[in-house]
């Protein structure tokens, strides 16, 4: 699998155009603010629309399902090209949308969010959520290329650009430590960045046999937490469960792996900063719960959670084993943190 390609504005508008039959898979929101924008900037002329509600509970079989059944009614050969304009949701359902009908159609991903930008969009790996558990059923295949503009976060809420702000931060923590200096004034200058980075690991291990499981820092514990609490009225997005889970994969660092505990120290303003428009709250009574969750992670060994923990900034060590024990305190100390998040909240 090659590196991922990112698109231009002008190829990618000639990459449309070389297509007969262009479809543009979106959401409700996205739509509002930029579909007719893209559109005009891509010369969409006769592109069939495919709006779907917002949001991570439209990431299942069912819709992947629906998705086909438009494709088929509107005759969709294997000569088409699948559009994915969107967040996270979109790039990872659209992906497997296009990998499997006809056993693959072209596809693009132009995403809308941060998060998406810097990875979500990028690497090939595709899905839907399956019985609560994230990620469960997908396949492995690259889009035709990525094109990122900035100009699409005009209209993003604060709370989604710190939900990508905490994915910038995982690259920092594993590849390059400048980008745990991401900031509201300076993030969009390092997008890019942060986008090369994850497609130079992916096309060293693109179907994550090895190098590729680094870019799980944090996500181990989040996923957990993003799925405990995606039936609750106080939802996590993806980047505040992995802001959460990469507290955990230090504090679990410092005491498996010999990180300095300045490290985590350093990176407990950054998780206020991150989860300040989240009001959920990790309570010591989840833990059973957060802890089942765990034991269906995909990355799990011979039944048992594998983590990705550092030595030092920069230095990941993949495939770490985590005592039972030592991960139920990890949950526990991680519930006073967000019990103390919860306050700083209250006093503003």
């Amino acid at each position: 699998m090659m590196k991922t390609t990112f698109f231009s504005s002008s190829e990618l508008r000639d990459l449309i155009a070389r297509y007969s039959q262009v479809f543009i898979l979106t959401d409700e929101e996205v739509a509002r603010f930029w579909l007719p924008e893209f559109c005009h900037w891509m010369d969409c002329n006769g592109t069939q629309e495919i709006v779907l509600r917002s949001g991570e509970e439209m990431k299942t079989l069912k819709t992947a399902q629906m998705i086909w059944e438009k494709l088929l009614k509107y005759q969709a050969d294997r000569h088409a090209l699948l559009v994915n304009l969107g967040g996270g949701v979109i790039s990872d359902l659209g992906g497997f949308v296009a990998s499997c009908y006809k056993r693959g159609v072209d596809f693009v991903n132009v995403p809308t969010t941060l998060l998406a930008m810097v990875d979500a969009a990028i690497g090939g790996k595709n899905g839907v959520d399956f019985q609560g558990y994230k990620n469960q059923i997908g396949t492995f295949a690259m889009p035709l290329g990525v094109w990122i503009c900035p100009t699409f976060l005009k209209t993003l809420p604060l709370r989604e650009v710190h939900s990508g702000w905490a994915e910038m931060m995982k690259y920092g923590f594993i590849k390059d430590e400048e980008l745990l200096n991401t900031n509201n004034d300076n993030y969009t200058h390092y997008i890019q960045q942060c986008a090369e980075i994850k497609s130079d690991i992916v096309a060293e291990d693109p179907y994550e046999k090895g190098p590729r499981k680094v870019l799980n820092f944090g996500h181990t514990l989040g996923h957990a937490l993003e799925a405990h609490f995606a039936d609750s009225n106080v939802p996590l997005t993806h980047g505040e469960a992995v802001a959460y889970g990469m507290w955990a994969a230090l504090w679990l660092s410092c005491r498996q792996c010999g990180l300095s505990e300045e490290v985590l120290a350093d990176y407990e303003p950054k998780m206020e900063w991150l989860l300040s428009k989240s009001s959920s709250l990790i309570e010591e009574a989840d833990a059973d719960a957060i802890i089942h969750y765990l034991s269906q992670d995909k990355k799990n060994e011979s039944g048992e959670p594998r983590f990705v923990l550092l030595e030092e900034v920069g230095k990941p060590i993949i495939g770490q084993a985590v005592p039972m024990s030592l991960l139920k305190e990890a949950v526990r100390e991680l519930a006073l943190r967000s019990a103390r998040l919860a306050t700083l909240r209250d006093q503003q």
